[in-house]
């Protein structure tokens, strides 16, 4: 019950496991299992039960195999202590979670996003994927097109660039708890009074994060399970999934691309590029140059050409 108490707000059973184990003093002892440590939580009225929270074992987890297969990047809004609203950048890699890079701004803006990625490929290397969402930070799909600093300066590194759509499984969902997570570690300090004061913080909440708080995918901290990969992926390299299949194929002059012994129509304006398909099962989405996804389809085996594509949203 005193660890529980001396670790703050991230207490739960399995960070307690965690944390029982690399105590010396413990050393020869059997440590009892997360099970085992939630029962006697729950039986000194600790736990709050949660009858409606959807069980782990309903969970479909999508995940690269590899550090730096896969960086996220979004950015969450932040309160100061005189109520003025800013936003953090936060940079996760897909398999590990380590957060790679983690940069406070006065708005979700260009300059900044691409300053936050940038440290990522800096001090952590340069990912075969950057995902992200559709936000003028990172696109500029909705603002008179062209071609996003954000995309360059990704593209530019040898990475390649996706964002999120919501009918295919690489979605921004782990970048996005992880914000929930950072929000409750930062609530249990002073609300930063400057944005300078904030970037002090986020630099602190990035070291605990990747080197003290076990997560529950490894049961153990990101930078460990970082450390303990057999090797690590990058633009040279496929992105690796046992869930889903990313690759890059070249549409031809007639305007059609191959894909699991199949055709699939993508236009003829298109000849020549170099487009990426995400493949989940028989589902596929087709991504531009630029990252934007173009549609998607289920892939029917009786046919040797699938048609067009269902226009992305």
């Amino acid at each position: 019950m005193g660890l529980r108490g001396s670790l703050g707000v991230d207490n739960g059973a399995v960070t307690i496991h965690y944390h029982l184990g690399q105590d010396p003093g413990l050393a020869g002892l059997r440590i009892p299992s997360p099970a085992t440590i939630h029962k006697i939580l729950r039986r000194a009225g600790l736990v709050t039960d949660q009858p409606g929270k959807r069980p782990r074992s309903s969970w479909r987890r999508f995940s690269y195999a590899r550090p730096r297969d896969c960086y996220q990047i979004d950015a969450t809004i932040i309160a100061l202590a005189g109520g003025a609203k800013v936003v953090v950048f936060e940079v996760l890699d897909d398999a590990t979670r380590t957060l790679v890079a983690t940069r406070a701004a006065l708005s979700e803006n260009a300059a900044d996003a691409v300053a936050a990625i940038t440290t990522a490929f800096t001090d952590f290397g340069v990912p075969a994927i950057v995902l992200s969402d559709n936000g003028i930070a990172f696109t500029s799909r909705f603002t008179g097109g062209g071609t996003s600093r954000f995309t360059r300066v990704v593209t530019a590194a040898g990475a390649r660039l996706i964002h999120s759509s919501p009918y295919h499984p690489q979605t921004c969902g782990k970048v996005e708890r992880h914000h929930r997570t950072f929000k409750d570690w930062l609530a249990t300090h002073p609300a930063p009074a400057t944005l300078q004061q904030l970037q002090q913080l986020c630099t602190a909440y990035q070291r605990w994060y990747n080197t003290v708080r076990p997560h529950s995918v490894h049961h153990a901290p990101p930078w460990t399970a970082w450390q303990h990969a057999a090797d690590l992926g990058g633009p040279q390299h496929v992105p690796l999934q046992q869930d889903a299949a990313v690759s890059t194929r070249t549409v031809t002059p007639v305007g059609i691309i191959r894909c699991a012994n199949t055709t699939i129509s993508v236009g003829s304006p298109r000849a020549g590029q170099r487009l990426t398909i995400v493949r989940d099962g028989q589902h596929i989405t087709i991504y531009d140059t630029d990252g934007t996804p173009l549609g998607h389809l289920v892939i029917d085996p009786t046919k040797k050409h699938q048609g067009r594509l269902t226009c992305a949203a």
